[in-house]
């Protein structure tokens, strides 16, 4: 993973949470969301297929189709989104938990200081992201969200 979030990444988890507002109502069409959501609506449908390929959305073809969560909500973490969307979340592969590869122009691992901070910033991401659900976030805006009269 890169420090910057990816624009995939970002449209993924901004396509997520609004899917997740819609739980239970039904599919949501591609082109609703993509509206909603200022995503192009090609590299939403994109998007949309590699976290169909995971099980974390679901889609259904013709009348009444679209898209919707493989799971609940307070079920889906912003971890597992980035994670099929942009891979792991170490910023170097030598502290991967996923896809852990050594650095060839490391001498020594247990010495190193690059690795040791970044160890330490993918911890962290970590325990963030994997602990924050969509439900959660949703709720979190909804109290930002002024009252209509």
């Amino acid at each position: 993973m890169s420090i910057v979030l990816s624009r995939k990444a970002k449209y993924g988890l901004k396509a997520m949470l609004s899917l997740a507002k819609e739980q239970g109502q039904g599919p949501v069409l591609v082109k609703d969301l993509a509206e909603r959501d200022a995503i192009p609506k090609k590299f939403l449908e994109a998007i949309l297929l590699e976290l169909k390929h995971q099980g974390l959305v679901h889609s259904r073809k013709g009348k009444g189709g679209g898209y919707q969560l493989g799971r609940t909500p307070d079920a889906i973490t912003f971890g597992q989104v980035i994670r099929v969307l942009e891979g792991p979340l170490a910023a170097v592969p030598c502290v991967s938990q996923t896809a852990y590869m050594r650095c060839v122009d490391c001498p020594d691992e247990r010495t190193c200081g690059v690795r040791l901070a970044m160890g330490e910033v993918r911890d962290a991401t970590a325990r963030i992201l994997d602990h924050m659900t969509l439900a959660d976030v949703n709720r979190r805006l909804a109290r930002k969200r002024p009252k209509t009269a």
